[in-house]
Formats: C-alpha cells, sequence, structure tokens
C-alpha cells in the first residue's frame, strides 16, 4: 500500500484507499490517548477523506514556494510548517484569536514576535499590522521554530524532538520541559530515555495543558495527511 501511486482522477478503488488511510493514519495516532484525571478527552476530529486533502493541498499550495523558501533559511521542517499553517489558522492570514495571537501561525506579538526580534538583534516587537502580513508572519513563525529547535538539540531521536517542538511551539519550551525537571540538562536526558511512542504518551497524559496534548494530536494528523498527499496521490 506504501508505494501505489493513484491516478489524478481518484477512480473507485483510489476514493477507497483514501479513506483506509485516513482510518489507518487516525489508528496510528490514537495510540496517544488524552487523558486527565482518567477521564478520556475526545480529540476534536479531522475528516481524513477525499474533500480535506484537496481542501489542504489547495491551501499549501497559494504559499508552498515562499515556505520553502523560508524552512531553507530557518533550516525547520516544510512540513511542520504547513501543518502548523493548517492547524492555527487555516490559511486565513487575517485571523485574530481571542489572546491576540495574529495571522498565519497565530503569533503573539510580546512573546515570539520579540523573541524573534531579538534574535535578530532589532528593538521592539511586530505590530498586528506586520504580523497580518502573510511574508511577514511566515518568516517570524518559522523563525521562532529555529529558536525553540535550538534549544532541543539535545534530544536524539527527531521524531521525539518533532513532538517536543509542536508542544513548545504553543505552550512554551518551559512548561514541556518542567515536566521531567527543572533542570534543562536533566529534563533533556530523561526525553532521551522515552521512545517517540512513550513520548507522545506522556505528553497525552501529563502536560498541564489541555490545548497543547489537542495540539499535538491535531498537528500529527495534519502532518501525516500532507506526507500521505505529497507521496501518494501527485
Amino acid at each position: 500500500m506504501y508505494f501505489l501511486y493513484i491516478d489524478n482522477q481518484f477512480n473507485k478503488i483510489g476514493r477507497v484507499l483514501i479513506k483506509l488511510m485516513g482510518c489507518f493514519l487516525i489508528f496510528l495516532l490514537c495510540s496517544c490517548k488524552i487523558q486527565e484525571h482518567n477521564k478520556k478527552i475526545k480529540p476534536v476530529s479531522f475528516d481524513l477523506d477525499l474533500k480535506f486533502l484537496e481542501s489542504l493541498e489547495l491551501n499549501i499550495r497559494t504559499y508552498h514556494n515562499y515556505i520553502h523558501y523560508v524552512s531553507n533559511i530557518y533550516n525547520v521542517d516544510e512540513i511542520l510548517i504547513k501543518a502548523i499553517i493548517q492547524v492555527e489558522s487555516n490559511y486565513n492570514p487575517k485571523v485574530v484569536s481571542k489572546s491576540n495571537a495574529v495571522g498565519l501561525m497565530q503569533l503573539k506579538s510580546s512573546t515570539a514576535g520579540r523573541e524573534v526580534y531579538r534574535m535578530k538583534g532589532w528593538k521592539g516587537e511586530p505590530s498586528v499590522r506586520d504580523l497580518k502580513n502573510i511574508a511577514i508572519n511566515i518568516n517570524l513563525g518559522t523563525a521562532y521554530l529555529s529558536i525553540l529547535q535550538k534549544r532541543l538539540i539535545g534530544i536524539n531521536n527527531p521524531q521525539t524532538k518533532r513532538y517536543a517542538l509542536i508542544v513548545s511551539y504553543v505552550n512554551g519550551l518551559g512548561t514541556l520541559l518542567r515536566m521531567f525537571s527543572s533542570d534543562y540538562n536533566i529534563a533533556i536526558t530523561k526525553i532521551n530515555t522515552f521512545t517517540p511512542e512513550e513520548f507522545c504518551k506522556y505528553i497525552q497524559n501529563y502536560h498541564p495543558s489541555v490545548q497543547a496534548r489537542r495540539y499535538l494530536w491535531k498537528i500529527n494528523v495534519v502532518y501525516s495527511a500532507i506526507i500521505y498527499k505529497q507521496f501518494f496521490l501527485n
């Protein structure tokens, strides 16, 4: 199944395979159960059918070239950037959340924005108008991911590192590390004792933020869908 090439016309067999792959992705991701005080929290579901994949492709196509360009500048996973934009804003550059997170990658001026400015040697922080600018938002958001990525460099397994990066992006690096130790080096060492699957389950069971638990699940679903779309449906 992993190396099937499906005709662009999506015949009946292709449609069945798409739905089966969607079920398979959900089956894999269900291993990361979301629990809190022994109560299961139902994850936000994504309909991984043909309609979803086509919508995802349309969204990504609009910004693909610039995302590819910026991902190379900052050495950040291009697929992860695309997945974050899909989950954060559904590729709507004008979105502003109740907590004043702005634009495609839902950045806050006073936190991620200011930190990226500091990294670049700039004073102050980006304005709301700046963050609604597509190019600026993707650039700053990817730069922020690169900052977090460098701080997680001690994590050996690339998949575990990606999970840690996702959770840090949505809820802060400090919160993640304190789950393991107040000492940075000890925290990283403990994380390295987990397999990616164990780390994912640990986050879903014990991260203090329910939002972060759901976010990890959602990003993983979209990340897998993008890979599937690129390698099996193109």
